[in-house]
């Protein structure tokens, strides 16, 4: 599907100050970093739009509270609503109470499993997620060949929540990007959910070393969680030279780890960018203009070498 142009939309939706609307957002955790990105990201864009407000509510991770939010705004008249999902199986059920209040619905950042059947006035606004572990994979069997442990590295993985399609995305595209090509001969000796957070990474990370197994490359699912292996491998008196470290979102805590020669490499999540256009895409919905049911932005690798250009734009 073809992106949104972003600067179209938003001088339309500038460009005219007869509306008013209101958009009632549902975020998975407002204690998750780059999910607090996309809240102010979502906030930020609305200020922008003439005539639009939003009511933004935390889900703090429980489904059940997500979905009593959705039908609060569904009760109170939202003119949209905008989510980021705590289960993506849950998705199905989110877009019928949408599609029968007849309320437009965008999912943001993690991938409905309904993305395919996405009803009338509904959207999906995020980023191709087997790109993610792609660009990672990439990396790490580069860098892998420049340590010349390209045939028999031991590979950890730290996936996010089991519940997010993401973390199954970026898990298995980072497998097949190793297996590729010169580092089909790495080992996968483990990997586990630490559930997208700093301190469950750590204890995950931990635990491995105390196993006594070498640890040659952390994969994390996001920043958050290369941290926290970072601080456990740094704990144990192990050689930040020695590992490759690997996250994904490109977020402030994790250029700051690659600048303190921590982090090796992570892949750029544009929150500014999701959030924008989940914005811009719920404001047309509601205006009735033509909006695609799939909005992707780009992901895109972060190295020490060109990690000056993201530093501000997370």
């Amino acid at each position: 599907m073809k992106s949104m142009c972003l600067a179209a939309v938003l001088a339309a939706l500038m460009g005219s100050a007869a509306f008013a609307e209101t958009i009632g957002v549902s975020m998975q955790s407002f204690d998750n970093n780059f999910q607090t990105l996309l809240r102010e990201g979502i906030s930020a864009r609305a200020s922008e739009v003439n005539g639009v407000s939003v009511q933004v509510e935390d889900a703090q991770t429980d489904i059940s509270k997500q979905l009593n939010q959705v039908n609060n705004f569904i009760a109170a008249g939202v003119d949209a609503i905008v989510i980021t999902l705590t289960d993506t199986s849950a998705a199905a059920g989110v877009s019928e109470a949408a599609a029968k209040a007849g309320i437009p619905l965008v999912f943001l950042n993690l991938e409905p499993e309904n993305i395919a059947k996405l009803p009338e006035k509904q959207a999906y606004v995020g980023s191709k997620e087997t790109d993610a572990g792609r660009l990672a994979g990439e990396a790490a069997c580069s860098l892998l060949k420049e340590k010349g442990k390209a045939a028999d590295a031991q590979v950890y993985i730290l996936m996010g929540d089991l519940a997010h399609q993401a973390s199954r995305d970026r898990t298995s595209s980072f497998k097949e990007a190793l297996s590729a090509g010169a580092c089909k001969g790495v080992t996968i000796a483990d990997e586990q959910s630490a559930a997208w957070t700093r301190t469950n990474a750590m204890d995950m990370t931990t635990n491995w070393i105390t196993a006594g197994q070498p640890i040659d490359v952390v994969f994390a699912n996001n920043d958050e969680m290369a941290i926290g292996a970072v601080q456990a491998l740094k704990a144990a008196g192990v050689s930040m030279d020695d590992v490759v470290v690997i996250g994904i979102d490109a977020t402030q805590d994790g250029l700051a780890a690659m600048a303190a020669g921590e982090l090796d490499a992570t892949v750029f999540q544009n929150a500014k960018g999701q959030s924008a256009s989940a914005v811009d895409a719920a404001v047309a919905l509601v205006r009735g203009e033509p909006v695609e049911k799939q909005v992707w932005v780009p992901f895109e690798l972060v190295t020490p070498k060109n990690m000056a250009e993201y530093v501000s734009k997370n």
